[in-house]
């Protein structure tokens, strides 16, 4: 059996610094946070999800909807008249998690969809004084997934592990 102790100042130098940029990955995280947000908004311009799968088309009902309002019409799917959803993606990073995503209220019925009336009914009064009550959501909306890793995510993703730790080491 052979035993091998690394004790030169070099050495010990190099795992102090690996084991400083291993104990909080914040930077690494931040890093892999401003990836995520740059490949999702780019879901949008290609009107795919991350791996690769078109959109449904809006509906008939939806851009009838858009008409009636006087809301300028973008046929691409997820892009409304505000076009809030596609701007307002943000990520936290933690020293060992990333999280990514929209904190908008209609945001994940678009990642997953929803059937007609699946939460519930509202009831109110609307701008001309009469009471209303409708389905919420008013029809089916299917899911659009705009958020996660496909495999060219992945790539670019490992890419930029494999740089920090290559930092880390010092090559």
């Amino acid at each position: 059996m052979y035993k091998v102790e690394l004790e030169t100042n070099e050495a010990q130098a190099a795992f102090a610094r690996i084991a400083s940029h291993l104990s909080d990955l914040r930077p690494l995280m931040t890093e892999l946070g401003e990836v995520m947000i740059a490949r999702t908004k780019d879901n949008f311009v290609r009107g795919e999800s991350p791996d690769g799968q078109k959109w449904a088309s809006k509906a008939p009902s939806t851009l009838a909807a858009y008409t009636a309002r006087k809301d300028p019409i973008d046929l691409r799917p997820l892009f409304g008249p505000s076009r809030q959803l596609s701007s307002q993606i943000f990520y936290e990073a933690a020293p060992n998690e990333l999280r990514w995503g929209s904190n908008l209220i209609y945001a994940a019925v678009m990642q997953f969809g929803a059937n007609r009336g699946e939460f519930g009914t509202k009831t109110g009064v609307d701008k001309n004084g009469r009471d209303f009550s409708m389905t919420v959501p008013w029809g089916d909306i299917p899911a659009r997934p705009y958020l996660g890793i496909g495999a060219d995510d992945s790539r670019v993703l490992i890419e930029a592990i494999e740089e920090y730790l290559a930092d880390a080491i010092g090559d």
